[in-house]
Formats: C-alpha cells, sequence, structure tokens
C-alpha cells in the first residue's frame, strides 16, 4: 500500500481497503487446541526488519535490554449458557456487557440483574417468551427466570429467588468457556485452565488475553534473574475482538467497546519506563494507547474549565486530535487528576481503532499470537510493522506455525 495517515489533519482519513489485509489461512495451520507445556510453543522474532524462529521459553533472549512488560490481567468468565425453551429449541447466550451497571454490581447482585447478550437460535425464543429454569445445588434449588428487557438489543433479564447466591456464584453453576468460534468445537473441562492465563485476576472477558497464555513460571523466573519488569492493568476482552471487518473501508467498521482499568501504581510504573513498554498482547497494547488519549482529554478539559472528564475514547479519536501533547505530560495528567479526586484506580471504556500509520505513543514493541485474515488485530500488526506484516505472516505459514487462539506466539520490535 502503504499507507501514513496524518494525524495533524482533522477529519480526513484515506480509504484504507479491508482487502489488503486478507491472506490464505488453512484450516490446518489453525490450533484448536493448546500445547500441553504453555511456553514450548514456536516464537517468530520480528526485530529490525529480520525474521527468525525461536522457542517461547527462550523469549528472554530477544527482548530489548530494560524491557518492562505490560500484563493484561483480565479473567475470563463461563460466559456461554445454554437453555431450552418451552417447546425444547436450544437458546444459547453470550454475555457480552451489563446493562445499566458494572461488572463490579453485576457479578454480586442476588436478584435481579441484566444484561447484553449474543443470542443463538434468537428466531425460536419469542419477545414475551419466559425461559424458566430449575438449578439443584446441593440441598438448595435455584429458580431462575429469563425475559427480554429489550428484544430489538438483546438486553436480558436474569431473575432467582435464592438470595444466597449471586449472579457470578450462578455463572461458575452454569457457563461454559466461551472459546472462539472459529475453533469450531465445544469447550471440554481442560479448556476451563488453559484458556486463562496463569496471572488472569480480574473477572469480566469473554475472551482471553491469548498472548499471555504462554508464560509459565518457569519465564517469569527467568524474566526476574534477568531483571526484567512488569506491570499488570486490566482490559475485559469482549466478543467483538472476533468480528471480522465487513465494510470494505476500513474507516467505517462499526468497533466494539472494552471496559479497562488502571491502578495509580500501574500509571505511575508506566511513566518510569516510557521507553522500555513492551505490551504483552493486541488488548494491553490497546489500552496503553487508551490511556495516552484519556490524559489528552483530562489535560485540554484542565486547560478550558477543570471540568471531569469521562474515560471514553472514541474509534477515530487519535485521528481528530491535532495537539502534540507529549506522553509525560499526558501521564502526569491523569496522576495528577487521580491525586487531586483520591483515585486509587481510574476506569472506563475504549474503541480505539489503530490503523496503519496510527503513531505509538508507549509501545515500544508487541508480543503476540498470529491473527485472524481482515481483522482488526491485524490492521494493529501492520500499524506497528507496515507492510512487512505480510512476511511475517508468510513466514509463518511456510514453517508451520500454529495461528489463533491457541496457536504459537511472535515478538514484534519495530
Amino acid at each position: 500500500m502503504p499507507l501514513i495517515l496524518n494525524l495533524v489533519l482533522m477529519n480526513k482519513l484515506p480509504t484504507i481497503n479491508i482487502n489488503d489485509f486478507d491472506y490464505d489461512l488453512p484450516i490446518e495451520s489453525i490450533a484448536k487446541y493448546p500445547l500441553s507445556e504453555r511456553d514450548s510453543s514456536k516464537l517468530l522474532v520480528y526485530k529490525n526488519s529480520l525474521i527468525s524462529e525461536a522457542q517461547f521459553q527462550n523469549i528472554i533472549d530477544f527482548l530489548p535490554k530494560k524491557s518492562h512488560l505490560v500484563f493484561n490481567d483480565t479473567r475470563v468468565i463461563p460466559a456461554r449458557l445454554n437453555f431450552k425453551n418451552t417447546n425444547g429449541a436450544n437458546i444459547e447466550l453470550l454475555l457480552l456487557k451489563p446493562f445499566d451497571n458494572t461488572l463490579e454490581i453485576a457479578f454480586q447482585e442476588r436478584q435481579f440483574v441484566t444484561w447484553q447478550c449474543m443470542v443463538g437460535n434468537k428466531k425460536k425464543w419469542k419477545a414475551d417468551e419466559t425461559l424458566a429454569f430449575e438449578l439443584a445445588v446441593k440441598d438448595d434449588i435455584i429458580k431462575l427466570r429469563l425475559t427480554y428487557q429489550n428484544f430489538e438489543n438483546n438486553i436480558i433479564s436474569f431473575c432467582w429467588d435464592n438470595t444466597k447466591y449471586t449472579f457470578q456464584n450462578i455463572l461458575n453453576l452454569l457457563g461454559e468457556v466461551p472459546l472462539p468460534p472459529y475453533l469450531n468445537r465445544k469447550a471440554n473441562e481442560q479448556d476451563k485452565s488453559n484458556y486463562q492465563t496463569l496471572y488472569s485476576k480480574v473477572e469480566g472477558a469473554v475472551a482471553a488475553p491469548t498472548a499471555g497464555l504462554h508464560f509459565t513460571s518457569k519465564v517469569f523466573d527467568k524474566l526476574n534473574q534477568n531483571n526484567f519488569t512488569k506491570q499488570f492493568i486490566t482490559l475485559h476482552v469482549g466478543a467483538g475482538t472476533f468480528m471480522p471487518v465487513k465494510e470494505q473501508n476500513v474507516i467505517n467498521h462499526q468497533m466494539h467497546n472494552e471496559y479497562i482499568i488502571f491502578t495509580y501504581e500501574a500509571i505511575n510504573s508506566i511513566l518510569l519506563n516510557l521507553e522500555n513498554i513492551i505490551s504483552v498482547g493486541t488488548t494491553s497494547m490497546r489500552a496503553l494507547e487508551s490511556l495516552y488519549w484519556f490524559g489528552v482529554k483530562l489535560y485540554i478539559n484542565e486547560a478550558k474549565s477543570h471540568d471531569e472528564t469521562k474515560f471514553f475514547i472514541e474509534k477515530l479519536y487519535p485521528y481528530n486530535n491535532n495537539l502534540n501533547i507529549s506522553v509525560l505530560t499526558s501521564l502526569q495528567t491523569i496522576l495528577k487528576y487521580m491525586i487531586n479526586n483520591k483515585l486509587t484506580y481510574i476506569s472506563g471504556e475504549t474503541e480505539i481503532l489503530i490503523l496503519p500509520g496510527y503513531q505509538f505513543k508507549l509501545c515500544k514493541g508487541l508480543i503476540t499470537n498470529f491473527h485472524q485474515p481482515k481483522s482488526t488485530l491485524l490492521l494493529l500488526i501492520s500499524a506497528l510493522i507496515g507492510e512487512n506484516w505480510k512476511k511475517v505472516y508468510e513466514f509463518a505459514l511456510k514453517n508451520n506455525f500454529r495461528f489463533l487462539s491457541y496457536g504459537d506466539s511472535s515478538l514484534l520490535i519495530p
């Protein structure tokens, strides 16, 4: 192509054709199951425009000195639920996000909660039909009722009669691991642990931050022994991450929202390591870049009226801003805001779309798996390493790398 987006120009972006980000992905290259040893996966290393192959357990040999790794500690919830309607037809729900509530509150509700969902076999579930279900737990019976609060937008109300159980308890009893649709198989017992990173902590994702699946205690020990530092942030990965781009012009793609949490400690750690940040996964990268733009929003508002700014980064916000605000200024503004408002963390949402030509603010490199053709994640890879993404993917395919969520890894240093 290549495309260069002039971030100084406002409101006018070049056409980006999604067909330029297509490639042939054979079914046999998609890893349906993980390897028995997480860190025994292959590692493709792209550094100084050169490509080489290694094993993930040896990643420390290729990381830049003083690398500060930023991990996404989100934890996948059992978000896939299966029910039957009154005629016995199967209805499948995939929980997306709570409606009119935070995740923390929604999980702790003890009688009623509403969620936006994806509804499988929706034609079999009428708008006025209630799905009733009884769940036996030891000596208890939980009577659960599901109704549409909003049929058009798939807003589902869950109501249950036993207040001993939180909605999180019910999910753990009823739900299944929401494996990506391209695996084309049902989740098994092993997926409950295999589809979580070892450091997963904050529940809320419906998809795993799969770049982190390769990390083991042995790899972390090596990182510590070699004085590499790390920090954890949270971005709850949504089902939208699997959505292909159907619009020919990528700019028109409807981007999904994802929930982010940054602690004061994490932001301060990032600030102290600005020249050495390696993002573990595209989700961490999207969160980090969104953090910079939130600081920009705060800085602009402080200059005008000192009003609070909602942490929400719109899809094209980075391309509609002509201010040259340094990363240092942005992060310092956030920390000052948190101190003034006595906040130990900030949270919000991002729908940032990172396109070819985007100028990265925080991230100096990326650890990531191999992504689907015509996906926003592949666009992000192109933004990082340019047209060389094609060489990287050609090398991976020719050398039998395993693709997608349970596949092999890559280290990309532009």
